[in-house]
């Protein structure tokens, strides 16, 4: 089982991802999106983020986005996400 929670935060949004989770997988999907290999956000979401940051570990990652982007964008993004819904 795993639980993903969106919060914002003062410089952009906070993920949450608890339970059956690996690290590994949230950097490649960090990775993906980057280099534009990914097709979870729209390009205009994408300009919006100005820094990704990936921390924790199996079991219990964050992934902080810094930018003027919606929790609703991140939400949808994450719904969109190729790495995640496996």
């Amino acid at each position: 089982m795993r639980e993903i929670n969106v919060f914002k935060t003062g410089d952009g949004v906070k993920i949450s991802f608890t339970g059956a989770v690996e690290k590994q997988n949230i950097l490649k999907m960090v990775e993906n999106c980057a280099t534009g290999s990914c097709e979870c956000m729209t390009d205009e979401t994408k300009e919006k983020i100005t820094n990704m940051q990936v921390s924790g570990k199996d079991g219990d990652v964050a992934l902080d986005l810094s930018g003027d982007v919606s929790k609703e964008e991140i939400e949808a993004a994450l719904a969109r996400s190729k790495v995640l819904n496996k």
